[in-house]
């Protein structure tokens, strides 16, 4: 056994507190268990009862933990655990960004990639939803001290996972199964568990800060040198100027008296209370080599870290984990014009010509709407939906190709009620009808089923010049569901695709889109909001489907809002 102390600091003190026994003891207990990195890093955490490890040990050949001065620490430690201790230092980073800062995390615990996670999300107060907490965040940084007791560690290299574990990994892509091994396992195991005291100060400067990057470098090292001195002579000015410029400032301590509101105090009181300040991983799938259905776990868990839904929906996530389509589907041949009705915004302006198409996809779920111009001179609007391209596991039993589901239903606004009409420019040319089409007669608890969006049309009615667009929506039953929440989004994202944190897209719409960019610059471009309107796995829980949509104004501009909903299965 390898065992490194530095001098203790306070000989007055008794050898090893009793706090610090236990939690050295409860350290070890941790080893070789499972454990989920969404967490943050505390031995509560870990799952299983203390010492289920998901890993064998040798609990043959045990030994002794010894103190330096000879006195027995734990008794009957395995030969496979070793214990040493660090030195006390000083861990400042340099102003970063977002994702330097969440893979500077995960290198300390020996954790490769810069996917945000628990200690990275709790520490910076993070929501855990990456795309909104980077879009947000202009530059982070941290500084403090660190007290490090005792590091215990797994020294084997060649652990072999235990059969019970190997067997509960599924052979295929079934999600509840998926699931249930993460709840239970985890995502990672724990190597080493360091145990002491840390006191951290974490700067984060939102995008709204006009600070620039040498203002920050001041600034942490202005509440770093107030923080962890106890010179009463210190100004607070410099802390204190950058309040109003959008950057928080959050003080994190684990272990010792946090009541001891010195740092040179506070210090003091580590050895008798101290706490788990970090914690190393190894991935559990790099045990399961050879196992069948491997590619599936590691896949259920490279979705579940990087979009972290809660355990509790995982199962209804990663069921949703399908390919998505845009209906119609779209090529390159042109059709011949159809003729349509048409909406006109000034006397002298252009046409802009709305297709009466249905669309409609059947038993597919949808989970997005938009609005599009087609035509060779870009002039005719058209409604999209995108859905999935097959049904999730969990709608099977419910909305099969053979489950008798009743007919689909149209449903749309009323011709005549004028509460809802909205000129899209002057109130003497055209208008959109804003009534909200949703199947009313579903509501949250319902038992006899839900209905859900399957098709969409775009219709006008003619008035002259004041001629209305509204919106019409199929409903199909879905036998055997309930509704559990429902949301109206009326603030579309501007991005079209939802950046990966690897550069990819995990957009799924045709190229089409990307090509009638440039022919879209005409006055009717400027007419209609063509924001894709779309709930995927970044939005948690990850497994909404549409259940209503309206047309509105906004800003002169005809734009769609969608309800979406999430189901009881």
């Amino acid at each position: 056994m390898n065992n490194l102390y530095m001098e203790n600091p306070n000989p007055n003190k008794c050898l090893a507190s009793e706090a610090l026994i236990t939690t050295l003891s409860n350290s070890i207990q941790a080893l070789g268990r499972g454990f989920d990195v969404t967490s943050d890093i505390r031995l509560l955490y870990c799952k299983g009862a203390p010492g289920s490890r998901l890993v064998h040990l040798d609990e043959e050949n045990l030994v002794d933990l010894l103190h330096p001065d000879g006195v027995v620490l734990l008794p009957n430690v395995t030969v496979d655990i070793e214990c040493s201790q660090e030195e006390r230092n000083i861990e400042a980073t340099p102003v970063c960004t977002f994702h330097e800062m969440a893979k500077y995390f995960n290198a300390s615990s020996n954790i490769f990639g810069d996917v945000p996670l628990g200690s990275f999300n709790s520490m910076f107060n993070f929501t855990g939803s990456w795309q909104h907490d980077e879009a947000a965040t202009k530059s982070l940084a941290m500084i403090g001290h660190v007290i490090p007791l005792f590091t215990v560690r797994l020294v084997n290299t060649d652990l072999l996972l235990r059969d019970e574990i190997k067997r509960a990994v599924p052979y295929s892509w079934d999600p509840a199964s998926l699931a249930s091994f993460i709840e239970n396992y985890g995502t990672h195991i724990v190597t080493s568990a360091t145990i002491g005291g840390r006191d951290v100060v974490y700067i984060k400067q939102h995008q709204s800060s006009p600070l620039l990057v040498s203002d920050i470098e001041n600034y942490v090292k202005d509440i770093g040198d107030q923080r962890f001195s106890d010179s009463k002579n210190l100004s607070s000015a410099g802390p204190l100027r950058y309040k109003d410029k959008d950057v928080t400032v959050i003080f994190r301590r684990r272990g010792g008296d946090d009541l001891e509101q010195s740092h040179d105090k506070w210090a003091s009181t580590v050895e008798t209370s101290p706490d788990v300040i970090n914690m190393t991983f190894t991935p559990i799938v790099s045990f399961l080599e050879g196992v069948p259905g491997i590619k599936y776990l590691s896949r259920a868990i490279e979705l579940y870290l990087e979009y972290k839904p809660p355990i509790e929906d995982l199962q209804y996530f990663l069921d949703f984990q399908i390919a998505r389509a845009w209906a119609p589907e779209q090529n390159n041949l042109q059709r011949k014009e159809p003729v349509c009705s048409s909406l006109q915004f000034s006397l002298m302006g252009p046409k802009l010509y709305i297709s009466p198409d249905q669309v409609t996809v059947g038993r597919k779920p949808v989970t997005g709407l938009r609005l599009i111009l087609e035509g060779n001179k870009q002039n005719r609007l058209s409604v999209h939906l995108q859905h999935l391209v097959s049904l999730p596991k969990i709608l099977q039993p419910h909305w099969d190709s053979h489950m008798a589901i009743g007919a689909p239903k149209w449903k749309g606004p009323e011709e005549q009620d004028s509460r809802w009409f909205e000129p899209i420019k002057w109130k003497n040319f055209s208008h959109v009808s804003t009534t909200p089409i949703e199947h009313t007669e579903t509501s949250i608890g319902d038992l006899s089923g839900v209905h859900i969006v399957t098709g969409a049309q775009l219709g006008v009615w003619d008035f002259g010049a004041k001629s209305v667009l509204h919106l019409k929506l199929l409903f199909s039953k879905v036998p055997g569901c309930t509704i559990r929440r429902s949301v109206w989004d009326h603030s579309p994202s501007n991005l079209s695709a939802v950046q990966r944190i690897d550069g990819s897209s995990t957009s799924l719409m045709n190229e089409n889109k990307k090509g009638d960019t440039s022919s879209q610059m005409g006055k009717l471009a400027k007419i209609v909001d063509m924001t894709e309107m779309s709930k995927g796995p970044q939005d948690a829980p990850g497994h909404w489907l549409v259940t209503g949509a309206k047309l509105g104004v906004d800003k002169g501009k005809i734009v769609l809002r969608v309800k979406y909903s999430l189901l009881n299965y």
